[in-house]
């Protein structure tokens, strides 16, 4: 196992590209397959990009500001202590291994959104305070448990909703027969098994890459407020951010109360602005911080629309509905839900949004599965358990880890690649156990 990591980290490290390099050639393969395989010319491509261009503003939007939002209040003096008393719980790298994941799996089972920024910054922490810890394979570790699909899963929330888009042909599927099935709770919890077990063999490489203490810490340095000018003193004042910081402490108060809490990533956003506003001592303070981490969001503002632009062409030229064709014309019903993990997990490469993925190909996967008798549930819970897969390999997901981290793909991604076959294995088994044995 060792010797075949390393391998496939030499190789990636070696051959893979960057991530916006990537997405630009994913554009040109996608270009490339609409105008061999379907009867679009290259300026109806084209057309397709374009007008798939803008399709992820909004949620590219927000995941900047998730993690902006989230990498400031990392840096807040309070959520630094907390992160070094955190830290004393782990004294060795295998350890501080296991707490990352430990935590990280949690968070990302409970909000991806919420995982994605908590893992990045626990890996973080660990590489700057634990000897002899290789960076990039903590970074690696931590974003391993964002295959999870927990209760904020879209697609198996969207078919347990009255009205939901396909209600009139398969009907409602509650939680309980797939997000909360007995057998779904056993995978989940035998992925966390087997991923700490993957990273724990893992030895740290001669060349160990750390990370510095001294680049984490948002120190402030020490203000002459008797010199200052009025504007001065109020930019290094408490009150401003103190009280916008109150005020979307109430908005959520107000929203938890008339609607109810659920967690999203409007509501995420607006917890890490709260709470970075609250503990930050200044506005001087907070946009000090904002400077450090919108260096990080970098990746997310360029590449998202790229993506866009991929499924745009995807779905317009007619590949998805192709491919999902191609799968069903050789399946049966118990190869079914397998044959659907895997598809979902291939056409995610493309388009990496579970939501605009179900739209397209989950009517298609739904109906083959009703006409030729497979289990609603399980085809389900196979197409999301394929949507999150193959985000090991996708870079478009660990952009907000990796620009927290300070990282490109190549680092993690060779770990990553492995750990793709191991839980892609148990996954099938899953699906090929309960299409076996029911």
């Amino acid at each position: 196992m060792q010797a075949v990591t390393n391998f496939s980290v030499r190789i990636v490290q070696r051959y893979l590209p960057s991530a916006f390099v990537l997405a630009i050639l994913l554009t040109a393969i996608v270009f490339l397959l609409g105008v061999t395989l379907t009867d679009h010319s290259p300026m109806e491509m084209a057309n397709y990009w374009g007008g798939g261009f803008s399709k992820l503003f909004k949620f590219g939007m927000q995941m900047t500001l998730v993690l902006l939002t989230g990498y400031v209040l990392a840096l807040t003096p309070m959520v630094q202590t907390l992160l070094t008393g955190m830290t004393k719980h782990a004294s060795t790298p295998k350890q501080a291994m296991v707490l990352t994941i430990v935590v990280s799996f949690v968070c990302y089972y409970l909000n991806w959104g919420f995982g994605m920024v908590t893992g990045a910054i626990l890996a973080r922490e660990m590489g700057a305070r634990i000897k002899g810890l290789h960076f990039p394979l903590i970074v690696a570790a931590a974003y391993g448990g964002e295959l999870v699909r927990g209760p904020s899963s879209s697609i198996p929330l969207v078919i347990a909703t009255p009205g939901h888009f396909m209600e009139d042909s398969i009907g409602i599927v509650p939680v309980t027969e797939t997000l909360y099935s007995s057998w779904n709770i056993a995978l989940t919890l035998a992925l966390l098994v087997l991923l700490i077990i993957f990273f724990l063999l893992q030895k740290q490489p001669e060349k160990i890459v750390t990370l510095r203490a001294s680049e984490e810490r948002n120190d402030e340095e020490a203000l002459d407020k008797a010199n200052m000018s009025p504007s001065d003193r109020l930019e290094n004042s408490r009150w401003p951010t103190l009280l916008l910081g109150l005020i979307a402490a109430a908005f959520l108060i107000g929203q938890a109360i008339d609607k109810g809490f659920s967690i999203n990533l409007n509501t995420i956003i607006v917890i890490f602005l709260a709470l970075g506003l609250l503990l930050h001592k200044s506005p001087a303070a907070y946009l000090h911080a904002v400077e450090k981490a919108v260096n990080a969001a970098r990746g997310i503002i360029v590449q998202f629309p790229l993506y866009a632009g991929i499924a745009g062409m995807m779905t317009s030229a007619g590949l998805v509905t192709q491919f999902s064709e191609a799968i069903i014309s050789v399946a049966t019903p118990t190869s079914f839900p397998l044959l659907t993990f895997l598809s979902a997990g291939i056409v995610n490469f493309f388009i990496p949004s579970g939501g605009g993925q179900w739209a397209i190909q989950g009517p298609i996967m739904m109906q083959a599965a009703a006409a030729i008798g497979a289990d609603p549930a399980q085809t389900i819970m196979a197409f999301a358990w394929g949507d999150g897969w193959t985000n090991q390999i996708q870079p478009f997901w660990a952009l907000p880890l990796l620009g927290v981290a300070g990282l490109s793909a190549r680092d993690i991604m060779g770990y990553l690649l492995i750990w793709l076959i191991i839980a892609g294995v148990a996954i099938s088994g899953t699906f090929v156990a309960l299409s076996v044995f029911g």
